[in-house]
């Protein structure tokens, strides 16, 4: 199997932000100047009750100094097992840049207001499939999904109210890594903890 050799630019701790959300966001900008076709684009891990992981691909569609925010159905696998056990872990990855972030942290609702501010921002079709999908269940064929989209454009002609059993969830950061690929496999990797308030970074081995 062949191998691909990492020449990504050196990582040290001076081009480190004291802030790990800061330096996600400079990390995301420059995926999106690096030609990233969506830089947002994570991997977001959940856990059952019983510890079964299951990983799935979300956008984050908001970033602050509260966390990261991503949109689902509340009905969905990966919002039953938020429910179970809150702890959770986001990957961002961009192989175009050798680079990777990886996240834990503790998930939870957004209030109504905020979901109900973005649903009011997507495109009219998302809205719409919104209300037409029952993520996770199980459907006879395509032309089931597409009847119940129709239906949906019919009841709702003109505004599309967020339904109920949609909205968002905010990932409250606990631990940050920042990984750069370089050559040899000696990998540059960061890490920030919160302890007694306040980030501290370390350096790991790769």
């Amino acid at each position: 199997m062949n191998r691909i050799e990492y020449f990504g630019k050196c990582l040290d701790r001076s081009d480190l932000s004291d802030d790990p959300i800061q330096m996600t966001a400079d990390w995301i900008e420059q995926g999106r100047f690096g030609g990233i076709a969506e830089p947002e684009a994570m991997c977001l891990s959940t856990v059952d009750g019983a510890g079964q992981p299951s990983s799935r691909m979300v956008l984050m569609r908001g970033l602050s100094q509260r966390g990261l925010v991503f949109y689902t159905n509340y009905n969905s696998l990966k919002a039953h097992e938020i429910r179970e056990n809150p702890q959770v872990a986001c990957h961002f990855f961009w192989p175009q840049l050798h680079r990777q972030i990886r996240i834990r942290g503790v998930a939870s609702l957004l209030t109504g207001q905020e979901s109900d501010a973005y649903f009011a921002s997507r495109p009219r079709t998302s809205q719409l499939s919104a209300h037409a999908s029952q993520q996770s269940e199980v459907i006879v064929d395509r032309d089931f999904l597409e009847t119940r989209m129709r239906q949906v454009e019919n009841r709702y002609p003109d505004e599309v109210p967020r339904p109920q059993n949609w909205g968002g969830f905010l990932v409250a950061p606990s631990e940050f890594e920042f990984w750069q690929g370089r050559p040899s496999r000696l990998h540059d990797r960061f890490r920030y903890r919160m302890e007694e308030g306040v980030w501290l970074i370390e350096r790991l081995a790769p």
